[in-house]
């Protein structure tokens, strides 16, 4: 798409922006007031959103904007959603991240689906807030290789945004507030009232009799509450399964780097299972291709390694128990939520 059809859809889009907000909003360029999306069926209705940054449907609609454009990388090619692709459940279906111009990067892009629960962010954590997070990609040289002052000039000369920033800001386009409507646009991505969470809620045939099977398997001998748990089906933790663990020796030293911890080595940050049928490879090098092979991972103890997670030993799980987890873990997809807008995918 050129440079001249992409200004021409954002100016539908800046319409389409009007309608959704309140006149007095855009007459005064200020944001209407904070609103708090109500969370779908499983998760907490407490959501992380900082202080200094309310959701607001001017700074949502925004940010969902930003999002899905390519303008925030060097050629133009890539956008946030190429890689966090909402068909897949906001990842790309690759082992690893793909940039501009090709550039391979090293790690398994992570789902954002409700991120707005996150303790941290990155398979290491070495970020602490969603506001530091949405521009580090931007700034990678292996994802989209821009920096943040350039993706602001772009903006300022573009008259659509700078009229939508107005609306949400009442300011001039600036690199604070970039990152404050890209973050408020991720913590509206939710996904929950799936068969689980039904089936909590008192529906007992939301789940198959092998799907339940697979959830006492799932509390009980397969041990996966220990660091899946919680409506977001994570510890927000690192841990050391020996993903990383090849040939005898670490090929990603993964939490150390942030920490320099020597029980940090080889780990990584728990992934969410929301929507986990949908986010293959698996791993934060997406080295796995299949959940079940996953099961099979986790069945045989990992691969051990000096800092190996206590809590990873062999299961010695049936052919039954394996597939009875396995229809549980499907079980985990439900309807996910983005802009704050229920959007079921099948």
């Amino acid at each position: 798409m050129n440079r001249r059809n992409r200004a021409l859809m954002r100016l539908a889009n800046v319409t389409l922006v009007a309608v959704l907000l309140p006149t007095d909003a855009i007459a005064s360029r200020v944001s209407p007031a904070p609103q708090q999306p109500e969370p779908p069926l499983g998760l907490d209705l407490y959501m992380h959103v900082s202080d200094d940054n309310p959701l607001t449907p001017a700074k949502v609609a925004l940010g969902r904007m930003l999002f899905f454009d390519s303008l925030l990388s060097a050629d133009r090619s890539l956008a946030c959603a190429s890689c966090h692709d909402p068909a897949r459940a906001f990842t790309d279906g690759r082992p690893v991240s793909v940039g501009v111009f090709g550039r391979r990067g090293t790690r398994n892009v992570p789902t954002l689906v409700n991120r707005t629960y996150g303790a941290s962010f990155f398979w290491d954590g070495r970020i602490t807030t969603l506001e530091e997070q949405v521009l580090q990609p931007i700034q990678d040289p292996k994802e989209m290789n821009i920096t943040v002052g350039e993706v602001v000039v772009r903006l300022e000369r573009d008259q659509a945004y700078s009229h939508l920033f107005q609306a949400a800001f009442g300011r001039e386009v600036n690199d604070v507030d970039l990152a404050k409507a890209l973050a408020s646009y991720v913590r509206t991505i939710l996904s929950g009232n799936g068969p689980i969470d039904r089936y909590l809620n008192g529906d007992r045939d939301a789940l198959t009799e092998r799907q339940r099977q697979g959830l006492d398997l799932f509390r009980g001998k397969a041990g996966c509450t220990a660091c899946h748990a919680g409506p977001t089906l994570s510890d927000e933790q690192f841990h050391n399964t020996g993903v990383a663990w090849r040939d005898g020796r670490l090929l990603d030293q993964g939490r150390f780097a942030v920490t320099s911890q020597d029980e940090d080595r080889g780990a990584f940050k728990t992934p969410t299972l929301r929507e986990v049928p949908r986010t293959a490879p698996y791993m934060h090098d997406g080295s796995i291709a299949t959940l079940e092979e996953v099961i099979e991972f986790y069945d045989r103890g990992g691969n051990s390694n000096p800092t190996l997670d206590r809590r990873v030993r062999p299961l010695n799980l049936t052919a039954a128990e394996k597939g009875d987890l396995l229809a549980f873990l499907r079980a985990l997809s439900g309807e996910i939520r983005e802009g704050d807008q229920e959007k079921p995918r099948p």
